[in-house]
């Protein structure tokens, strides 16, 4: 049961492994769950998550049985590593790592049901050696892939597995090896959440592996720094210092998994406009905005006729609408003194921050109200694709037969 600090810290960076795991499965699941390659992460997010959901029933209950679950899970991984690494090279494992993966996991998938003591150390040490195999022989299956049959995301996928990998297993060895190298804690749940924000890093990034990463390093580094700093102001000693410094680098690790969540988000959103923009009616440019009102950006939108417009001079909205066909209340483009005013009555009557011109004669708008907090660079960029789109189409109907 809970009783000391060394339990609370086992629990929380279970806890912590399982958060980042389900963060990784919640979006795999989103995204393409019939895909060949997603299936096989998930089995090897759902094997990871069995062995931190082992550990924390074991801190919470004390029941030995529970042991049981740690060890299956223990047993599956090299397994769950070779046949990702199999996904992402599109190759089959040598003939000679089947076989010997195949019968170990057997083998310590039997054992795992004999939760006691009287096994061990052998059967630890043992495992600890097939896991090395395992990850080796992934390691091993990237280093040698061809790289002219992969493509440049592919390549790179597997470059991110393969450091990935680096990170992971002198973590994952020193689980097994607690009371030689006097840990007080298992740590590798650090390494797993390292692993989780690198693939998550995979679905928007296609930088270096140099760049991708340098995040993560740096909230590593500042988390192991404050979580050392806390423990040593407060006079922890030599196991009390570690437990700070795994505690704040896994929360850090967390955070900056769930901000990489919210990322990854924001670009589904973008390219779910780019979507939008690929399939919505052509017909008119206000059948077009129709086809758009189920993307956030442009929900509200309302469609300024000309007859609203009728107390605002025709010839002043053209030299606006012909200097800056997307009119932004935060920065309003640079005119004379009357077509300033038409620009804030604009905004004043139809209470928008942004209003585009459709291009349509005779003249018909567009009012959005964005909040600021949803206005960022690359909407204003999507609101200039949206107006460009619809004033070609009102151009094309208006050249058309």
């Amino acid at each position: 049961m809970i009783g000391t600090a060394n339990a609370l810290t086992d629990l929380f960076l279970s806890s912590s492994g399982l958060i980042g795991l389900a963060i990784v499965h919640g979006v795999l699941q989103s995204g393409r769950p019939d895909d060949p390659l997603t299936r096989r992460f998930v089995f090897a997010l759902r094997v990871a998550m069995m062995l931190f959901v082992g550990r924390a029933l074991i801190v919470l209950t004390g029941a030995a049985w529970f042991r049981s679950i740690v060890l299956l899970a223990a047993a599956l991984i090299p397994l769950a590593t070779v046949i990702v690494a199999e996904g992402l090279l599109r190759r089959h494992a040598p003939v000679w790592a089947k076989w010997v993966i195949g019968t170990g996991t057997v083998g310590f998938t039997l054992t795992a049901f004999w939760y006691g003591t009287a096994l061990d150390p052998a059967r630890l040490m043992s495992l600890l050696a097939f896991q090395v195999l395992g990850f080796a022989a992934a390691g091993w299956m990237i280093a040698t892939r061809d790289r002219d049959s992969l493509n440049m995301a592919e390549n790179e996928s597997a470059g991110r597995l393969g450091w990935s990998l680096v990170i992971l297993v002198p973590l994952a060895a020193s689980d097994f090896l607690l009371e030689y190298i006097r840990l007080p804690v298992q740590i590798s749940a650090i390494g797993v959440l390292v692993m989780c924000w690198a693939a998550l890093g995979l679905a928007r990034s296609t930088a270096s592996h140099r760049a991708g990463f340098t995040p993560i390093l740096i909230v590593v580094v500042v988390g192991a720094l404050t979580g050392g700093l806390i423990s040593t102001m407060a006079g922890a000693d030599r196991d009390g210092i570690i437990l700070g410094v795994a505690i704040s680098t896994s929360a850090m690790l967390v955070l900056g998994l769930w901000s990489e969540t919210r990322a990854s988000h924001a670009s589904a959103q973008s390219a779910g406009l780019i979507a939008h923009l690929a399939r919505a009616p052509l017909d008119s440019p206000l059948a077009f905005l129709r086809g758009l009102q189920a993307h956030p950006m442009v929900s509200g939108a309302v469609v300024i006729a000309p007859a609203d417009l009728s107390g605002f001079d025709p010839a002043t909205l053209t030299r606006i609408f012909t200097a800056s066909p997307v009119l932004r209340k935060s920065a309003p483009p640079a005119m004379n003194p009357q077509e300033a005013d038409h620009i804030a009555h604009l905004f004043s009557r139809f209470g928008a921050t942004h209003i585009l011109d459709l291009g349509q004669s005779p003249r018909q708008l567009v009012a959005l109200a964005m909040p600021a907090l949803q206005s960022s660079p690359s909407t204003e960029v999507e609101l200039d694709a949206v107006q460009r789109m619809a004033a070609l189409i009102a151009k094309g109907g208006a050249d058309g037969p």
